[in-house]
């Protein structure tokens, strides 16, 4: 018999994170494995830090110290072509949309397509045409301009940028931020079918719980910069923990006190 071969490192691993802004520390030792195709959502409220973590994994901000690895390779400290390279792996749906509002419709989707890959315009089009179908919009959308749309299309268009490049790692951040919950819905589905299509795995961050259940294998609750619980999205109803209970009930009595600026 030949030798077992080594299993694939986990998609994303964090190990020890620290990140802090002078004497206030926001990410206080995040341990999180994000496993290939997996889908794992980080819940918290505003201000625990969420996107500090997601910036740290993205190389927009450098974590004091623990390590960060995509595909086992530790990319805390890389620079130049090989933090493209990584770059490169990554899609990533913004809060807000963040589209281009200079540019049509199918320039925003296939700005990663034409900008990082230098692909011919002819044929960048031709993909953006393709994603913006997959996510449920007609042909002719793609001749519109981002303020021509509502906030749900805007959004749709947004998800077709981030899966234009077949990426095979998608941030998600804030996915159903000002839309309604029925639209949020629609988001949600298109998210998980997307995901599927493009054999992505995909690490988002939300405050909707609506969402979190809906799009996550597994979900990680942030708080004061730890994560206080991790496991599977069905266990997230009664997982024991006092803090998730209140958070993903939504409730102002429990150990989470809101912090009131003075």
């Amino acid at each position: 018999m030949s030798s077992m071969s080594t299993p694939l490192p986990p998609k994303i691993e964090l190990a020890g994170v620290h990140k802090a802004f002078g004497p206030k520390l926001v990410l206080d030792g995040i341990d999180l494995t994000v496993g290939r195709g997996e889908s794992v959502v980080v819940i918290g409220g505003s201000g625990t830090g969420k996107s500090v973590m997601l910036k740290c994994i993205l190389g927009l901000l450098r974590p004091e110290s623990g390590s960060i690895k995509v595909d086992g390779e530790e990319v805390v400290g890389m620079k130049g072509r090989d933090r493209e390279r990584v770059a490169r792996k990554f899609g990533m749906l913004f809060q807000g949309s963040a589209l281009f509002d200079s540019l049509p419709v199918w320039e925003n989707v296939a700005f990663g397509l034409i900008q990082g890959q230098k692909m011919p315009r002819a044929q960048a089009r031709d993909i953006a045409i393709e994603k913006i179908h997959q996510v449920g919009l007609a042909t002719s959308a793609g001749d519109l301009f981002p303020s021509e749309l509502s906030g749900g299309m805007q959004k749709r268009v947004a998800l077709a940028r981030a899966i234009a490049t077949s990426p095979e790692i998608i941030f998600f951040d804030e996915p159903t931020t000002g839309l309604d919950p029925i639209m949020a819905d629609v988001i949600n589905e298109l998210i998980v079918k997307c995901c599927k299509e493009v054999g992505a795995t995909a690490l988002s961050i939300t405050h909707d719980m609506a969402s979190a259940r809906k799009i996550a294998d597994r979900i990680a609750m942030l708080y004061k910069g730890r994560l206080i619980w991790v496991g599977p999205a069905t266990d997230v109803d009664h997982s024991g923990n006092d803090f998730v209970d209140q958070f993903i009930h939504g409730r102002a009595e429990g150990p989470i006190k809101m912090e009131l600026r003075a």
